[in-house]
């Protein structure tokens, strides 16, 4: 059972999410005292959080101030994937006043990727974008301690085991910092400002170069007693599949995800299974053999080539949809089952499959898993789409400045 949040918590969230608010509209929705609210809004503008933002329209009586969140709040927002950087600075309505995005391999080390992280925040800085941070949030593609802000045994991050993240950037930033898992921060960012909003009990899956699932009970992300909650991509779905990048066989990931596509995609290609994919196989090929001296691709085949596929009607990539489709469903069905949610939102890389892949994701679900949990439970696809996951990583890193203002 959740405490009540605290009177200057409730007044920070309601003024990020909604902007100015005059003292009077504060007063009623949050039930407070007069002299409680004034004493929680004159401490907070002396804790230089909030500001007065000018007078309030008459309500029939003497015109109330408005108050907002102060002007030059700034928070980072890092989303990192298995092979890009996400960074967003966003002011204290988690409005972003700067963006980038760039490629980046994780396995390149902790080191390597957070120097370029601080040297893109500092050209935010360079640009103009803040003066000085108030907080940063992060999101890492593999298990998280939470409660210690570091990445711990990620199956696709080696060299990231135990590393200091949050120090780190704490550190370096001079402010505050708060690490997570990836699937984690983009469930709440979906919860912020996406489909899922306003609801307190959902699944969020991002099916990406990993599968994982963020629980968001209650209003609250669950994340388990260690921090590992949801890492339903290690689930075992078929006891003779592959192996997994975590060592075990037959792994939901190793079965459907990221690399899994493109690798059952490219042997499609190649054996000719699947025209659309092989005549896009011929082009990749022609067009690097035009390009003399450079190195071949690593990847010749994606999974956007198997959404294009599918688009034209191509059997084969329908197919590798469908079946991928029917296992995640298979999953998301015992979990229906046992903590039967009240909206299912699937995110990351490959929800660019599109359709397809969500009807069938959808039959399984609701074909196996009790009448009772399914009888009004949407599965949709994430409103936010890429941006999901640097939206939970600001709301983290504000919560964190608000939750310090006791």
């Amino acid at each position: 059972m959740h405490v009540a949040n605290p009177p200057h918590l409730q007044v920070l969230r309601l003024l990020r999410d909604e902007g100015p608010v005059s003292r009077a509209e504060l007063g009623d929705r949050l039930e407070l005292t007069r002299p409680r609210l004034l004493a929680e809004v004159e401490r907070l503008v002396a804790a230089g959080l909030i500001s007065e933002a000018g007078m309030a329209a008459s309500r029939g009586g003497r015109r109330s101030t408005l108050v907002e969140l102060q002007p030059r709040l700034r928070f980072a927002a890092v989303d990192l994937g298995a092979s890009s950087i996400d960074i967003e600075v966003t002011n204290g309505r988690l409005e972003p006043v700067a963006a980038y995005r760039e490629p980046a391999d994780i396995r390149s080390g902790p080191k390597a990727i957070l120097q370029r992280v601080n040297e893109l925040l500092a050209k935010a800085r360079t640009d103009g974008a803040y003066d000085k941070l108030d907080a940063v949030g992060i999101g890492v593609p593999g298990p998280v301690s939470f409660r210690d802000g570091v990445p711990v045994s990620p199956p696709i991050m080696p060299g990231w085991d135990r590393y200091p993240v949050r120090e780190v950037l704490a550190r370096e930033h001079g402010c505050p910092a708060v690490v997570d898992n990836d699937v984690n921060i983009m469930a709440i960012g979906e919860r912020h400002g996406g489909v899922a909003h306003s609801v307190d009990d959902f699944l969020f899956v991002k099916i990406g170069t990993g599968i994982g699932c963020g629980i968001h009970l209650a209003g609250h992300v669950y994340r388990g007693v260690d921090g590992c909650a949801g890492d339903i991509g290690h689930i075992q779905v078929d006891s003779n599949g592959p192996v997994c990048s975590c060592g075990n066989t037959g792994c939901l990931e190793a079965l459907f995800s990221g690399s899994a596509v493109a690798r059952d995609a490219l042997a499609a290609a190649r054996s000719g299974e699947s025209p659309a994919l092989a005549e896009r196989l011929a082009a990749y090929e022609a067009a690097h053999e035009a390009q003399e001296g450079d190195d071949p691709p690593a990847v010749h085949i994606t999974a956007k080539d198997v959404a294009d596929g599918a688009a034209e009607g191509d059997v084969t990539c329908i197919k590798l949809i469908r079946e991928g489709g029917r296992r995640v469903g298979g999953v998301l069905a015992t979990l229906v089952s046992f903590s039967n949610p009240s909206m299912i939102v699937i995110g990351g890389g490959l929800a660019q499959l599109g359709h397809v892949l969500l009807a069938e994701i959808r039959s399984v679900v609701y074909r196996r898993s009790l009448p009772l949990a399914t009888g009004n439970l949407p599965v949709v696809l994430s409103e936010l789409g890429g941006r999901a996951g640097v939206t939970g990583a600001a709301v983290l890193a504000s919560d964190t400045v608000f939750e310090q203002a006791s």
